[in-house]
């Protein structure tokens, strides 16, 4: 899924991909939005032909650049939102999300939140593991340095298959 949705995007840029500016541009954002994150980025990077290393990092800082906006604001965000009527069901909607996800880092605390963001698979990464340490009240210090070290883990996860790896290792 998230190879179709970096595809489809990479498509709704086509002619900023034809600049090596373009394709790190694209890389960049993907890697900033919901669901697809460093991953859909590093797909993306890899289906674009770009070099490993250098996508590695642009898709980091576009994963992180969020992280200590969800951490800090989106409680007073989401407090704001439930006084209109519509923006409420969709801060329902996202807590409902979490709650539903959150058993995964509740009891490991921040080991939790490191393996819920840094294991690449659907459901998971820094936006959803973010958004549960806020709505659970963990230490935003702490949860940002995990979910740091998250997607550094994601990323070297996603770069063995995105790029390959794997298949020159074996």
């Amino acid at each position: 899924m998230t190879q179709k949705l970096a595809n489809f995007m990479i498509g709704l840029f086509g002619g900023v991909a034809g600049s090596l500016f373009g394709k790190y541009f694209i890389i960049f954002l993907l890697s900033m939005v919901p669901i697809l994150e460093l991953r859909g980025g590093l797909i993306a990077a890899s289906l674009l032909e770009l070099p490993m290393w250098q996508s590695f990092f642009i898709c980091f800082i576009g994963n992180i650049i969020p992280i200590p906006f969800i951490l800090w604001l989106i409680n007073p965000i989401f407090r704001k939102m439930r006084e209109w009527r519509h923006l409420g069901k969709i801060v329902g909607w996202c807590e409902a999300k979490a709650n539903s996800k959150k058993d995964k880092i509740e009891n490991l605390k921040y080991l939790g939140l490191f393996l819920f963001v840094g294991i690449p698979i659907p459901g998971t990464g820094a936006w959803m593991g973010c958004l549960i340490a806020a709505l659970l009240d963990m230490d935003k210090k702490k949860s940002l340095f995990a979910a740091l070290l998250g997607v550094v883990l994601a990323g070297i996860i996603m770069l063995i298959f995105s790029y390959g790896i794997l298949g020159r290792i074996f």
